[in-house]
């Protein structure tokens, strides 16, 4: 497959990161470089070379999204940008990968299908249920819904590493289940659907195994890293975020079903794999 007719957008993301190391010949914008959120820049933008875009942009500060300003951003690039990507895809026959979300969906059913109704809790949410429907809109598209990502930038296993570095035994929400999916997935799966021309359509992308709780999750952290002095508190999200202001909701139950990615041949990889890996590499440094 020649990379070199691949755009990723969104290349300063923790996806888009690992995008370029998979795709080193690819043609890579950030946000600042290509601003998919005015139409008219995405016009005068050559796509003469141009089969393949990876849309890795998003607004994902889900708390911010709740702000007057943050709600105008979550919306101009989740939505707006991806309707924008989208019909500039249609026009040029190119391919849209888009990256989805759980959070478009309310978190009530223990395992969530490709198939399932939007029912976004969050302006986040609402916003990239938004951008979804348009990407499907055109025909040539894999839009890959993925959960609780974890790549080279800010994110929980950091976060957890951090303290349990400081001594510090966090509490942790306990009613909030899923799987982790890191971006060395994600990737794979995205190579996987193109390398094999799968059927187009949306795919569910996470790394496979046991559902369980970020609380849960900590606790394999903490093993893996040898803090065994340290210990996890269960709390609720409600207990979590109660005085706070401009929290948004979250869904409870986050658990993808990856039969239909499987189904293509895809084997995912079980998280507490990737975690291993990710915890002893982030010791190393």
């Amino acid at each position: 497959m020649d990379d070199s007719t691949f755009l990723i957008v969104g290349a300063n993301g923790q996806l888009g990161q690992a995008l370029q190391a998979k795709y080193p010949q690819a043609q890579t914008m950030s946000a600042t470089e290509l601003d998919i959120t005015d139409f008219s820049v995405l016009e005068s933008f050559n796509w003469q070379p141009i089969t393949t875009v990876v849309n890795a942009a998003g607004f994902t500060n889900v708390d911010g999204a709740e702000t007057a300003e943050g709600r105008l951003a979550a919306w101009a690039v989740n939505a707006t940008g991806a309707a924008n990507l989208a019909k500039i895809a249609a026009a040029r026959n190119i391919t849209l990968v888009h990256i989805s979300t759980d959070y478009v969906f309310d978190g009530t059913q223990d395992m969530h299908t490709e198939s399932e109704a939007f029912s976004p809790l969050s302006v986040y949410g609402a916003s990239k249920a938004a951008g979804d429907i348009a990407v499907a809109l055109h025909t040539n598209h894999y839009i890959l819904r993925t959960s609780w990502v974890i790549g080279e930038g800010k994110n929980f296993v950091r976060t957890m590493l951090g303290l349990g570095q400081k001594s510090i035994s966090p509490t942790v929400v306990a009613d909030q289940v899923g799987r982790l999916t890191f971006t060395s997935e994600l990737v794979k799966a995205i190579d996987h659907l193109l390398v094999t021309k799968a059927a187009f359509g949306t795919y569910n992308v996470s790394n496979a195994g046991d559902p369980i709780s970020w609380a849960d999750i900590t606790r394999v952290i903490f093993e893996e890293a040898g803090f065994m002095q340290l210990s996890v508190a269960d709390t609720t999200t409600a207990e979590y975020f109660v005085g706070k202001e401009g929290v948004a909701p979250r869904p409870l139950k986050s658990t993808l079903d990856l039969s239909k990615i499987q189904n293509t041949g895809f084997t995912s990889t079980d998280w507490r794999v990737d975690l291993k890996t990710y915890v002893a590499k982030e010791l190393a440094q």
